[in-house]
């Protein structure tokens, strides 16, 4: 990092789908330009809009969920004052936030900008699941979409879950399922934004237990498994020393981007180790060895959980746990809450929600809220031992990853 980078003024809309009260599918719902309005305007109003020298807005597949492209132009209609002023759509699948945020940081540090106004959103139920499978399919090799299940992505980690279950055990890792289950919803349930906040299930370890069922789904992943459709968007400013003079912000009410990490892989070929996580294993641990630190620093992460068996895998691939043995550190508690490196504290994209460009960006807008404690009823403790905050976004099946260390300014 040849600047200081610093992100503040985080706003997460509310992550509408099946679970929440207000969610009905047969009634006409907010569309893009409502949660666009709602995430961007709560950050304008709190750095000034007069501040802003660029937008950066995240986005997977808006062309085809909701005809709409050319979203850069989305900016100004969140604010008029941003008119004339740059704009910059990023699209990388369910990783797009985090190209948002990555894009953000180089165009800070080239100096071009100080303060630059970062949001992502998704708008997916616009559609039926059956046709929605296809639009997610473009997050992969869309030549793949022939051979694979009908529920694509679901189906090609139920197939990771598969070798897993045969390389390592497969009752152990059922357990850890639902553990990371039940730690998503329970997490969820803090958070009033979250699609799973209304979720008053009283045993959620049982019902995650619920065996796949390969006739109605896929073979190795039942629906608990699975993050859900989701409609939101969020929005935060990251900016400059320079930015927060200019924004009269104190460095107290911020995070410092310590380091971060690209990587990716080639979209046209299938993993070439099913049970690991090789582009995010690449993408953390460069992360880690920019910002000069080990794994036994890092206090919170929010990891990239569409599915159960990602989140095991993630635990691994960060060097929490062996390989194999995710599983068993999942299960044991110890990314709970309470646990020795609480996860997805807000609920992750199984319990917050994943509206697909919305996600790299609510990430970071969890890990400034818990490393400034601002998060309300979902704040954890965070160690003095492991002051470190890190967010992975993953794009397709590991194929776009950005990987971001977050502290407290000194």
């Amino acid at each position: 990092m040849n600047k200081k980078i610093y992100l503040t003024a985080g706003y997460n809309t509310i992550s509408m789908g099946s679970g929440r009260k207000e969610f009905n599918p047969k009634k006409e719902r907010p569309g893009i330009e409502h949660y666009v309005k709602e995430a961007g305007r709560a950050v304008v109003d709190k750095i000034g809009v007069e501040n802003i020298d660029e937008t950066v807005i995240s986005n997977f597949n808006s062309s085809q969920y909701n005809n709409q492209a050319n979203l850069p132009g989305y900016a100004p209609f969140i604010d008029e004052k941003l008119r004339y002023k740059p704009s910059t759509r990023v699209e990388g699948a369910c990783g797009s936030g985090g190209l948002a945020l990555a894009t953000s940081f180089k165009f800070l540090m080239s100096g071009i900008s100080d303060v630059i106004l970062t949001l992502g959103f998704e708008v997916q139920n616009v559609m039926k699941a059956v046709y929605g499978a296809d639009v997610l399919a473009a997050a992969g090799w869309y030549k793949h979409r022939k051979e694979g299940h009908a529920h694509f992505f679901p189906g090609q980690f139920s197939d990771r879950a598969g070798v897993y279950f045969e390389k390592y055990g497969r009752d152990y890792a059922r357990k850890a399922f639902a553990r990371w289950y039940r730690n998503a919803i329970e997490n969820a349930r803090l958070c009033p934004t979250a699609q799973e906040y209304h979720n008053t299930n009283p045993d959620l370890e049982k019902t995650a237990l619920t065996e796949p069922n390969p006739k109605v789904f896929v073979e190795n992943l039942n629906v608990y498994d699975c993050s859900k459709v989701s409609d939101g968007a969020s929005a935060i400013a990251i900016m400059t020393e320079e930015g927060l003079k200019k924004c009269g912000i104190d460095k107290k009410d911020t995070v410092e981007v310590v380091a971060f990490a690209q990587a990716v892989d080639d979209i046209t070929q299938r993993p070439y180790e099913p049970t690991r996580l090789l582009t995010t294993e690449h993408a953390v641990k460069l992360a880690m060895e920019r910002a000069g630190i080990t794994v036994n620093q890092i206090g919170t992460v929010e990891a990239h959980d569409c599915f159960t068996i990602a989140g095991v895998m993630a635990v691994e691939a960060i060097g929490l746990a062996d390989y194999g043995k995710g599983a068993q550190y999942v299960y044991e508690g110890k990314t709970a809450r309470d646990g020795e490196v609480p996860f997805n504290t807000t609920g992750g994209l199984i319990g917050w929600g994943h509206p697909v460009g919305a996600t790299g960006v609510h990430q970071a807008v969890t890990i400034w809220e818990q490393l400034t404690g601002n998060a309300g009823d979902a704040q954890i403790e965070i160690k003095p031992e492991r002051p470190y905050g890190m967010t992975i976004n993953m794009g397709g099946d590991d194929k776009t990853v950005t990987c971001v260390i977050y502290k407290r300014p000194e």
